[in-house]
This record gives structure tokens, sequence and C-alpha cells, in this order.
């Protein structure tokens, strides 16, 4: 009877049409990260920068710092892996002026992401509840660098001289005149230039500077470089933490900088944390994302910075002033640090 029934034409005419219309609606598996891609597409056509194009990326701008510091090494590692895993991102990195600009650069949406100093916090604008913070990432120590053989070697010989104290917008700027302001070295004593870390290193090596200021996570591409190549000295800062703490105790810290980093004399120096922001109105469900990612690639961002690797969930949450973005604080509820 079986066979009776395949012969019947009837039979024969549906057939076909069933497979036909089975490939043609039969759903595709579709992963998890593209389920966010396209609910980031619906929610925060903002955010891609064409509106009218629905598959436009979700663009992630990252406000890093100069080409040859930590920031910038960070951030295009970040970038990398952003790209590869969250499907329907599009992330790049900003070459700024560091903290301070970076502040700006969140709280203005010109960028969603970017790295600060916490010292850079309390003189940034109060009008920036759209900033908040991902994470406690690493330590910035501050450097005061100069050359071996010459008459700099303790902060107070910066007096009458030529100091670098970072670019405008930096948080080594704002760091480096607290400091001289608490040394009493503020105002005309101190003869400041205003240069990013590039230019620093290449003044000191013509000798229009006679020392520089510059705040990183160790070590320091540039400054590891101008050790490697010439006969270099940096500062003891360690007395200095204490004075600077008494204006900002929930910041500063004294941290070592060992001989194996630089191969230079061991020195203690001023160091305050570092946060990775974000701006307060990106979608839950990205910065969840974000934040997994970052905990979660922490060998493969410590191959692009030694520094990177220092993050844990457990200290990324001490974010101290700024709050955490929903989704970090959902992603670290869940993984209970």
């Amino acid at each position: 009877m079986g066979g009776g029934l395949r012969r019947r034409p009837v039979r024969r005419r549906v057939q076909p049409v069933s497979r036909t219309r089975s490939r043609r609606v039969r759903p595709r598996p579709v992963r998890v990260p593209a389920l966010l891609a396209l609910l980031l597409l619906v929610t925060s056509p903002g955010l891609t920068g064409c509106q009218d194009a629905p598959d436009a990326p979700v663009r992630i701008r990252i406000a890093t710092g100069s080409p040859t510091a930590v920031y910038h090494a960070f951030g295009q590692s970040l970038a990398t892996v952003l790209n590869r895993e969250l499907p329907g991102v599009r992330a790049s990195v900003v070459v700024t002026a560091a903290s301070a600009e970076n502040v700006r650069l969140v709280g203005s949406g010109e960028a969603e992401l970017g790295f600060t100093q916490a010292d850079v916090l309390p003189a940034a604008p109060a009008a920036h509840p759209s900033v908040v913070a991902v994470a406690r990432v690493y330590d910035d120590l501050l450097h005061l660098v100069t050359t071996a053989g010459g008459p700099v070697r303790t902060l107070a010989d910066l007096r009458g001289r030529r100091v670098s104290v970072g670019a405008p917008g930096s948080g080594t700027e704002i760091t480096a005149i607290r400091l001289l302001e608490v040394a009493r070295l503020g105002g005309d004593r101190v003869r400041q230039e205003r240069l990013g870390l590039d230019d620093s290193v290449a003044a000191l090596r013509a000798g229009t500077i006679d020392a520089f200021f510059f705040s990183g996570g160790l070590p320091v591409r540039a400054v590891e470089q101008l050790t490697d190549d010439s006969a270099t000295r940096i500062v003891d800062l360690g007395e200095w933490t204490g004075p600077l703490r008494a204006s900002n105790p929930e910041v500063y810290v004294s941290r070592d900088i060992p001989r194996s980093v630089y191969g230079t004399d061991p020195v203690t120096t001023v160091a305050n944390p570092n946060f990775l922001i974000v701006r307060a109105d990106l979608p839950t469900p990205l910065i969840r994302e974000v934040t997994r990612l970052l905990m979660e690639r922490r060998q493969e961002l410590a191959a692009a910075h030694p520094a990177a690797g220092r993050m844990s969930p457990r200290s990324a949450i001490a974010t101290a002033p700024l709050p955490l973005h929903p989704g970090a604080a959902d992603w670290y509820r869940n993984a209970k640090p």
C-alpha cells in the first residue's frame, strides 16, 4: 500500500514543493555575539555613524595616548580583540595627549572608550556624568627622567632648570604640576615645557631640556629605548607620596621601579590608578561583553604590554570616584570577583 501511495501523482507534485520550501525557510543557527551585534544596531543607531545603513558597524573609538606609551599599546590590543570577537563592532584607537583629553573625548561623545589616571578625574569638569568606568586596569608610575651625568639628582634640583611636565591635556601634566606645587617649585621656579613623551625624549637627547616627567605603566617603551641607547637616571620621588596624598588621599601610593625594568638604579616613585572609562549611555549588553573580553583575554592583552596582565576582576571594581557602567557591574556581579 505504501508503494501505491508514492506513485500517486499528487504526492509527486507536492514533495518537490515541500523540499524547496524547506530549503528557503529553514533557519540557520545564529551565534550569541551576532545576536548582540544585531541588538546594538537596533538599539543604538547613534553609535554607527551611519543611521541609514541597517548593517553599518557599531563604532568604538578608544582614546589612548602617545604611540610609544602604554595606553596606545593596550588600546590597540583591545581593539583587535573586540574586532575579532564581536561581529558588527568596528573598534579603533585614537592617538591623544592622554588622560585629561581622553576624559574630555569620552564625555563629549567623540570617543566611546578611553584610558585615564585617577588623579585627573577630580580636575575634570564637573559636567561629566556621561563618563563612567569599565575597570581599574593598572597603576601609572611617575617617571622623572634625566641624563645620568647631569645635575638633576633630586626633585629640588629642578629649580631654575628646563623641564617638560607633559603634553597639554595629559595626566602627566596634572600630576607633575601638583608635585611641583607641593615641593614649592611651582610658577616660574622651574622653566616648564609642555611636550609629549616622544618630543620629551628627543629634547633630552638634544640637550634642550634638563629632565622630563612621564606617568605610565611599567615599562614605558620610549623610556626603555632611551635607557638602552644612553646613560639615563630616573630620579627617586618616594618621599613625595605623602605630601601628595594629603590633598588626594584615595589616589596616590608609592611604587618601586626596580633595576630589572630599565637597568637603572632602583627608585621609589608616586603612582596612581588607571581606569578604562566609557560613555554612560552605551548599551548594557555591549559593555558587558567589553568587560568580559577585557578580563578573559588578559594574557593576550599582556602580550601587547605587561601592564595589562596586572588586571584582575577583584581589583578592577575599585573605580572610585567613578561608578561602574551597569554592563560592567553586571559582568563582575556574575563573575563574583
